[in-house]
């Protein structure tokens, strides 16, 4: 296996670029080498195979999508309130905004995971493993609402993440006086968190 970290990194964006764009069966070596610009047989070179690969693209994409230190650090400056969860799911809306390309890997993630049984395995300590640390970010911070809180959040905001990556018209208008996405985000928190 070659180890250029810089290399192997960029063989892990591209492959994230062709699994948003053309789904798992479009992931191949080829694909990839092409999306990322090298010669035919880089990717090859790189990941013991296709599984391989899905697994540092699931590794990457959080890596990608996990939320800024600083804005982080910021954000929790404020009060341990509604408001502040309402905030934080403002800012993990932006980061699917801005990297919808990572988010959509990620849903061809799960799809795939569903046919692959080693995927699904791995995919699933993954998954779980972000929401067990959402659950304890929210205990530690003293955040309101406990543990169930915690995964209504994350249902409902999984559902809105989805139709916003995917079919964002589904929601134009869906609420009265609830834009798309700042109203509804506000409409989940109220509707999940306990104002205390």
């Amino acid at each position: 296996m070659a180890s250029n970290p810089e290399r192997r990194a960029a063989l892990v964006d591209a492959g994230i670029e062709v699994l948003a764009r053309e789904g798992a069966r479009g992931l191949t070596f080829r694909a990839v080498d092409a999306e990322a610009g090298v010669p035919v047989g880089t990717a090859s070179n790189y990941f013991a195979g296709r599984d391989d690969l899905l697994r540092q693209i699931d590794a990457r994409v959080h890596t990608r999508l996990a939320p800024d230190p600083q804005v982080l650090e910021g954000l929790m400056r404020a009060p341990k309130d509604r408001a502040l969860v309402t905030a934080l799911m403002h800012d993990l809306i932006g980061r699917i905004a801005r990297d919808r390309t990572g988010y959509l890997a990620l849903l061809e993630l799960r799809l795939e995971a569903t046919r692959r049984p080693a995927l699904r395995e791995s995919y699933t300590k993954s998954v779980r493993s972000q929401l067990e640390y959402g659950m304890e970010f929210h205990r530690e911070a003293g955040l309101p609402g406990g543990d169930t809180t915690v995964v209504v959040l994350y249902l409902a905001m999984l559902g809105l993440m989805v139709e916003l990556t995917t079919l964002p018209g589904v929601l134009d208008g869906v609420l009265a006086g609830a834009s798309v996405p700042d109203g509804l985000v506000a409409r989940i928190v109220t509707a999940v968190v306990p104002e205390g």
